[in-house]
């Protein structure tokens, strides 16, 4: 019980240098020390990442590896990037995409059979920067002070999006950064529908469309129903608009009105907000034009800014 309350007491003081990352539905053994969902509204932590090389005191305690049992010692990992919480199964056992997936399942984080197709036919692979560890569930720097998510993030925003990714609908991803999500909803509007991806950083735009040309999407971006274009993200897609789908993947102070503009009646929009503190929210637009929000989970996302902002690190 010590180790339970001190490892609880650190998770709700993590300092504002922090971004944290999140283990919601994770590994059995880790439920059983977090006592999962039903103790903390803290379950969901994302990105956990610290923007220098100093560890914030609060942190000195928990990530000295004295602090837990040997066999515990591969709970917690960092580097000179950003502190990484990872599985019991982070190790070998978990080296291909299909096995990440089936541990999704396993541990609750997916129950849809849609889900886990898209999730194992978007090889994770080829979207995260060369000699990472990519079947691993953490989210991973990709340059430019951008991160791609951890894969139980994005398990879980496809499914709360799976009824709005239907084939024919459209969809617009807000921060695409490498692709990835992009592509899994490209696969699930199919030929006849739009997914769209909006990325401020040319660079990145670049790169995912390379991405996206060696995965199962390919033919999707050459048909023309994906496409990813340079653009700020706060303000939409117009020229697709109105999206049935909308994912937003980083943290807005406020709900952009012009995504609310663009997101069609039966529309829902998936996006964090907040600051310091954040919520994921669930926004649906009813037939009648009127919204309604509800929170998901508590989260921590990198913010929703300006490029040139998001380059001097926020």
């Amino acid at each position: 019980m010590p180790m339970l309350l001190m490892f609880m007491h650190v998770s709700l003081s993590l300092p504002a240098g922090v971004i944290a990352y999140g283990f919601r539905n994770c590994s059995p053994p880790l439920k059983r020390l977090l006592a999962h969902r039903n103790t903390t509204n803290l379950h969901h932590y994302h990105h956990l990442r610290r923007r220098n090389n100093t560890i914030p005191p609060q942190l000195n305690t928990l990530f000295s590896f004295n602090f837990f049992p040997s066999n515990l010692n591969c709970l917690l990992t960092g580097n000179s990037l950003f502190f990484r919480m990872e599985r019991f199964w982070s190790g070998s056992s978990i080296n291909k995409n299909k096995a990440l997936v089936e541990h999704l399942q396993n541990c609750g984080t997916i129950s849809s059979r849609k889900v886990s197709e898209v999730m194992e036919t978007i090889d994770r692979a080829l979207f995260v920067p060369a000699g990472t560890p990519a079947y691993v569930d953490i989210p991973m720097a990709i340059g430019y002070n951008a991160t791609i998510s951890a894969p139980h993030m994005h398990a879980t925003c496809l499914q709360l999006l799976e009824e709005n990714l239907k084939s024919g609908m459209h969809v617009l991803d807000v921060g695409s950064g490498t692709g990835y999500l992009t592509a899994c909803f490209a696969l699930m509007v199919g030929p006849q529908g739009r997914a769209v991806g909006v990325e401020h950083i040319p660079e990145l735009v670049d790169s995912s469309i390379k991405n996206i040309k060696k995965s199962a999407a390919a033919p999707l971006l050459k048909e023309g129903s994906l496409s990813v274009h340079v653009g700020d993200g706060r303000q939409g897609w117009p020229e697709f608009a109105p999206y049935d789908a909308i994912h937003v993947g980083a943290a807005a102070p406020e709900i952009p009105q012009p995504l609310l503009d663009q997101l069609k009646p039966g529309g829902r929009m998936v996006i964090p907000v907040g600051n310091m503190f954040q919520d994921l929210k669930v926004i649906d637009k009813n037939e009648d034009g009127s919204i309604s929000v509800r929170s998901e989970t508590s989260v921590r996302y990198v913010p929703l800014t300006s490029k040139d902002a998001q380059l001097r690190g926020y």
